[in-house]
């Protein structure tokens, strides 16, 4: 169907989100949801022992952890975000992901 915003994700029937994504040992996983010019959400599943390394993003992010457990890292403070928690990483400010368990989230980046 033409004009989807979303993608990759059934239309009109419940999901599970951490159902979308499965671990894969040594290895980030992701899948884009939706990609438009202000608005980017992603599924992320990222095994122990993996992460994303420090960055910044051309807007605000908000993660939500669906499984597991997150370190990560936002100006140089480190959140300890598990299953249910959810924190914002600011445009701009330097950010950092590693797993303590693995993890499966939600990312949500909104551009100006």
């Amino acid at each position: 169907m033409a004009g989807k915003i979303m993608k990759n994700i059934g239309f009109a029937e419940v999901l599970k989100l951490e159902e979308l994504v499965d671990y894969q040992d040594g290895r980030v996983i992701s899948r884009t949801l939706s990609q438009v010019p202000q608005v980017t959400v992603t599924l992320f599943a990222i095994s122990l022992g993996e992460g994303i390394s420090s960055h910044t993003a051309p807007g605000d992010a908000l993660v939500q952890v669906l499984d597991g457990e997150a370190e990560i890292t936002i100006g140089g403070n480190t959140y300890n975000v598990k299953a249910g928690e959810s924190i914002v990483m600011p445009e701009g400010v330097a950010h950092a992901l590693e797993a303590r368990q693995q993890f499966k989230m939600l990312l949500t980046l909104i551009k100006n």
